[in-house]
């Protein structure tokens, strides 16, 4: 059996084929453990209570560790996303607690808040919106920049930027909360 220093030292598809083949428990737990942010953050998402997420991270634990004997699984990463969601959503429904989500924080990138791009403004927002925008880091400005003003696709931002679509996704959202912060505050101080 590998001691710990050695399993840390292993890749993630290392990890998984020894999980897979060989009774070494340790070597699960290690990789799990570098996938509890992805697991925490997804929990968190769909179930939108912190403790529910730590517990979910949990159960997602005991019942993965089982099932990754008993499938043919190519994608761990993949895998294992849908696997957390479907706990997440099965979670949900035993509850039956709702299930909403913002159209417009998650689907629509182009929210009402984003019509001071495209109407007319007055001098106060155009000046607090170029304030804000220069406040933004370098790639949270780039890519709304590319996405509301050159109208570039999210793929045509990663060909540009090098950036992972998920980090593009991430840049335009937060970016888009943080000049709405920005604005709201330059515009109470004029």
């Amino acid at each position: 059996m590998k001691n710990r220093r050695d399993i840390t030292l292993l890749s993630n598809d290392e990890l998984f084929a020894l999980s897979k083949k060989e009774e070494q428990p340790a070597c699960f737990g290690e990789l799990y453990r570098r996938y509890i942010p992805m697991v925490y953050g997804l929990c968190l998402k769909y179930l939108g209570n912190e403790d529910d997420a730590q517990d979910a991270v949990m159960d997602m634990f005991e019942e993965v560790s089982k099932k990754i004997k008993q499938y043919d699984i190519q994608n761990f990463h993949t895998w294992l996303y849908s696997v957390t969601k479907n706990h997440c959503l099965l979670r949900l429904r035993k509850v039956k607690q709702p299930f909403f989500v913002n159209i417009d924080d998650t689907i629509m990138e182009n929210g009402d808040f984003f019509t001071l791009l495209d109407k007319e403004k007055s001098c106060e927002e155009e000046s607090a919106l170029a304030l804000c925008m220069n406040e933004l880091g370098d790639e949270q400005r780039k890519s709304i920049e590319y996405f509301y003003y050159e109208n570039k696709s999210y793929a045509d931002i990663v060909s540009i930027t090098g950036y992972t679509l998920e980090k593009v996704k991430s840049y335009i959202q937060n970016g888009k909360r943080n000049l709405k912060n920005c604005i709201t505050r330059v515009l109470k101080m004029l």
